[in-house]
């Protein structure tokens, strides 16, 4: 049995991850930072609206077994550098600081295909630096998850993801053994795949796409 919280449960994976939880026996309460409006309501289920500007203000509430950290941004959301830093590298390695601080044993976050902290672009670059200080905090448990194009429903438009994901699927047949890990995959697979690390308490750190449509299925 195990509580949890959840950073981004309004976004595309983090709200299927939600329903996951909610419908889960194994995670008997589930807490929820957001400032967007959430119109779930169940017993075991804490909505703390907050815009995340100051997570100090929070952190005698970040208290679980486990955390899933499922927020990103882009660079129409967050054109300001600052901005879009702030919510692509500094917010989820603050989050980390105080989940280890706090003693919870499980941290789960979405990062993204061929993250490196030497990209020189922003957006890989800065989850590749996440990462890094992951693992440096040596968490009981932790799962890295790298997922290539996300199929679902998005509440907000993304042109990247419009104009790739129809290629990419029309390329799915090509991508095999090491080309595996390009295919799209559904936000409803990472979702699983998220809470099943922390349920069957998964010992490997990293896991590219193809891995996590296999984990999901746990």
């Amino acid at each position: 049995m195990s509580s949890a919280v959840i950073f981004g449960a309004t976004g595309l994976v983090g709200s299927y991850l939600l329903k996951n939880l909610i419908n889960d026996e194994y995670y008997t309460s589930i807490k929820i930072f957001t400032r967007s409006e959430v119109n779930i309501k169940h017993p075991k289920l804490e909505i703390i609206n907050t815009d995340l500007n100051n997570v100090e203000n929070i952190k005698d509430q970040i208290i679980a077994d486990c955390c899933f950290f499922c927020i990103g941004t882009t660079k129409k959301n967050s054109p300001e550098r600052s901005e879009y830093q702030r919510v692509e590298l500094d917010l989820p390695k603050e989050i980390a600081h105080i989940c280890k601080s706090n003693s919870i044993k499980s941290f789960v976050y979405i990062s993204s295909g061929f993250a490196d902290p030497n990209n020189k672009g922003e957006y890989l670059r800065f989850k590749g630096l996440v990462e890094e200080e992951l693992k440096r905090l040596n968490f009981d448990n932790l799962g890295i998850l790298r997922p290539s194009f996300l199929l679902g429903k998005r509440k907000q438009f993304r042109l990247a993801e419009k104009i790739g994901i129809p290629i990419f699927k029309l390329l799915t047949p090509l991508f095999l053994g090491p080309l595996k890990k390009m295919r799209p995959i559904h936000a409803k697979k990472v979702a699983n795949a998220m809470s099943n690390i922390v349920k069957k308490n998964l010992d490997q750190t990293t896991y590219e796409s193809d891995e996590i449509v296999t984990i999901s299925e746990y």
